[in-house]
């Protein structure tokens, strides 16, 4: 099992990145809000679970422990399989799925793409306290200032490819909608907008 990688960022995309490991480049696939930590030319750690099948050994990629045990959790319920766990954790953070589920909030489950009110129901009723209580805070991480966190989305966003003005405008809009909020929150919102015009 390869739990972790440590290497240089040599390619990011939409969705995977390739980490340079000793002159071998391994791809892994990740959320937006990992993606959006990574630079190309930089050193990055980042934790992984091997997902193996018989035609394929693929690589999922997590900011955080926390993050690939709620993968691997995810992973075990009838019907969602990597590309939906991934897709589930792209929406919502693992505290936010915990709430979700705890609360039985189905219309929180079906803003992942993929998942509708059966699958939502099927969810609650497989992870029931499988993901354990919430351990943070629901808001998110510490808040920053806006400026800050005005030039870290812009700069994680441009660095997936979004053009600059494009990335300027849904950054302005999840400030405007989640005042006070988070980095990652206000990457997955500017995200979720920018999906929404393609």
């Amino acid at each position: 099992m390869i739990s972790s990688l440590r290497g240089i960022v040599t390619f990011i995309g939409s969705s995977t990145a390739i980490i340079d490991i000793n002159g071998v480049g391994i791809s892994v696939y990740a959320t937006p809000a990992t993606l959006g930590t990574l630079r190309i030319g930089e050193e990055k750690r980042i934790m992984t679970s091997l997902i193996v099948r018989e035609d394929s050994l693929t690589l999922y990629g997590f900011a955080d422990d926390d993050e690939r045990d709620v993968f691997d959790i995810l992973t075990g319920v009838s019907g969602i399989g990597p590309r939906t766990a991934l897709a589930v954790l792209a929406t919502l953070t693992p505290d936010e799925l915990r709430d979700a589920v705890a609360n039985k909030n189905e219309a929180a489950l079906t803003r992942v793409s993929g998942i509708g009110k059966k699958g939502a129901q099927r969810m609650i009723l497989e992870l029931g306290s499988k993901l354990g209580p919430v351990r943070g805070s629901l808001s998110g991480s510490p808040v920053v200032s806006a400026s800050v966190a005005d030039a870290d989305v812009l700069e994680a966003l441009t660095n997936l490819g979004w053009n600059e003005r494009e990335a300027g405008l849904a950054v302005s809009e999840a400030m405007a909608n989640y005042p006070g909020a988070s980095v990652e929150q206000l990457l997955r919102s500017a995200l979720q907008i920018l999906g929404s015009r393609r």
